[in-house]
């Protein structure tokens, strides 16, 4: 059978999971009347929730005699280790674009990643029946990116179709039929090469892993394509590390391929295809699956370096245990161990008195995930202010920069130019329009600015801004950067909070939390209304004398609490505050509970 492996790149929310979902509908894969979740590929629960693609996914689609391997991939460029790694496996990517917004800063992230394997790229100009879509200025920027990001003559004269993923249609010109996806399989066929691997089936077998899961009935699971030979099922076959050490010697248990949204079994994975192993017990990502006879690994893509720490320790406040069932250090390391095995861009390190662990990562938002996870299993745990990695080069302390890509209304640009390049040390690149009454700003801005910037910015922008950011390369240290001007309001009791005392202190500051709320002492119940620390009572209640006056003992009405998500309260919190998570509830703390320590420590520092 005719077999093309491709990838669907873009930037996030350009559609890249909806087109999927019509590719394998048009193809059927699917049944006319099968139930069929919408965005089909996002499997996972928080990808539903947030509409978000996290994981990189598999699919395959049969049209008029040939197959094709699908991987659909993250847009977020804190999953970008995911991205890096599919793009090894495939022999041609489509680029989806929005019609309207053009390249972003993902597209230039995932395009360089294509462009740099020596990939020829589909542009597929997604969305142009919005109303705002302008497709052939989105067409002029997608050349001026291949053209900045060094792309040879073959990958500039790149063909190019327009499209609704939401209708189900593309088309190689505007004026086009409108009725269905034919002729974007017609030119994934005819543009993208067949498998060079498939030349290679007499040769032994090899093949390098690219993502690891597990399956209860199983163990673990490999996926990856099969450069080299055959492999059948009951196969003895070696592990080998990217440096070529032998990791083990295995049987193959069984051997699976995607057909639709399906894995199936089957007797044996040729050349080319993209092909689920088990039997293993060590071997992991990057490691190369091969005949005993072979002893040198397949070359394996670098992975950029994570760029922030994050401190994960074990919930030691006076409400621990309450909520989940996995609250030991021990239980904690070994689920770090394992998510760094899958996920490459992930890196852990144990802290002495090991209580705690360091976690470095691509983003908040994929340390917010990768704790939201542990939550959802029953961890309890302390997490600390995330911190940017530093490195030195010629005795100079360098930082890392990321390309802040910013759409706003008119009106708030201001008042986001002067946030960036004011306080948070920012470099204005680029400003200019961007469709009816919005601005397009670009500026190059030290990570360490960044950190907890996207609530404030929402702020400033009534909701309507949109940030997207991507590492760009690292720069010498900027010096300081201001943290959160406000205090904070720290209970001095433990118990629950009480209605009349949270009433009292509104004029304080706004709460975090609301009446019967448990309180412990150190625990953080809302914001100063000025920049320094006060401590208060939360759970002191209204003196009870016998005299009584008309409408004084009302019902108090308490302004409404807020309640922060678990990127917002990682972001907010100082270095000497921790946010404490458990299944129910993220509390916000300090590090030392009692005041006396709390000052000795101040002191100290």
């Amino acid at each position: 059978m005719d077999l093309r492996n491709i990838a669907i790149i873009a930037h996030v929310d350009h559609g890249k999971t909806t087109l999927v979902d019509e590719l394998l509908k048009q193809s059927g894969a699917f049944r006319a009347n099968q139930a069929v979740a919408e965005r089909a590929m996002d499997s996972n629960d928080i990808e539903r929730e947030r509409g978000i693609t996290i994981l990189a996914k598999c699919t395959s689609v049969e049209w008029k005699g040939a197959r094709i391997n699908i991987v659909d991939t993250p847009g977020h460029a804190d999953f970008g280790g995911e991205v890096e790694r599919i793009l090894s496996m495939v022999d041609g990517v489509v680029l989806l674009v929005d019609a309207a917004e053009g390249p972003m800063p993902q597209t230039k992230f995932v395009t360089s990643k294509a462009l740099a394997l020596g990939l020829r790229p589909i542009v597929v100009l997604n969305k142009v029946d919005k109303p705002d879509a302008e497709p052939d200025r989105a067409l002029d920027e997608c050349f001026d990116l291949f053209a900045n990001l060094g792309a040879d003559d073959d990958q500039l004269d790149f063909p190019h179709m327009y499209a609704s993923g939401r209708a189900g249609w593309a088309d190689a010109t505007l004026d086009g039929p409108r009725k269905d996806l034919s002729a974007l399989f017609r030119l994934i066929v005819d543009h993208v090469p067949a498998p060079k691997q498939q030349k290679r089936a007499d040769e032994d077998f090899s093949m390098l892993a690219t993502t690891l899961s597990a399956d209860p009935f199983v163990g673990r699971i490999l996926t990856g394509r099969v450069e080299t030979g055959k492999v059948k099922v009951g196969q003895t076959v070696q592990a080998i590390s990217r440096i070529g050490q032998k990791i083990e010697q295995f049987r193959v248990t069984r051997v699976q391929a995607f057909r639709g949204l399906a894995q199936q079994d089957i007797e044996e994975g040729v050349a080319g295809d993209i092909v689920t192993l088990a039997g293993m017990s060590k071997a992991t990502v990057a490691d190369t699956i091969c005949a005993l006879a072979v002893d040198v690994p397949l070359a394996a893509q670098p992975i950029d370096p994570p760029t922030i720490t994050v401190t994960f320790g074990i919930n030691d406040s006076p409400l621990a245990g309450r909520d989940g069932k996995k609250v030991q250090s021990r239980v904690i390391r070994e689920r770090l161990l394992k998510e760094a095995e899958v996920n490459v861009a992930i890196k852990v390190k144990d802290t002495p008195g090991g209580e705690a662990f360091e976690v470095s990562g691509r983003g908040e938002l994929q340390m917010g995930v990768l704790i939201e996870n542990m939550r959802r299993e029953g961890f309890e745990l302390s997490i600390s202010r995330p911190q940017v990695i530093m490195k030195e080069e010629d005795g100079q302390l360098m930082e890392p920069v990321e390309e802040a890509t910013i759409d706003v209304d008119d009106d708030y640009s201001g008042a986001v130019i002067e946030k960036l390049t004011g306080a948070r040390k920012g470099d204005l690149v680029e400003m200019k329009p961007s469709g009816t009454g919005k601005t397009r700003i670009v500026a190059h801005v030290p990570s360490r600015g960044l950190i907890g910037y996207h609530g404030e910015f929402l702020t400033d922008t009534r909701g309507t801004g949109v940030l997207n950011r991507v590492f760009h390369g690292w720069i010498p240290h900027k010096g300081a950067i201001p943290g959160r001007r406000a205090g904070v309001l720290i209970s001095m009791e433990a118990g629950a909070a009480v209605a009349y005392a949270l009433w009292n202190l509104e004029e304080r500051g706004r709460m975090f939390i609301g009446a019967q709320a448990p309180v412990y002492t150190g625990m953080i119940i809302g914001e100063h209304s000025r920049d320094n620390d006060l401590e208060v009572n939360p759970l002191k209640g209204k003196k009870l004398t016998n005299v009584r006056a008309s409408g004084t003992d009302e019902a108090v009405r308490l302004t409404p609490h807020i309640e922060m998500s678990l990127e917002e309260a990682i972001a907010y919190i100082n270095d000497d505050e921790l946010v404490e998570v458990t299944p129910n509830a993220i509390r916000l703390r300090k590090r030392f509970l009692d005041p006396h320590e709390r000052k000795r420590m101040a002191k100290a520092s």
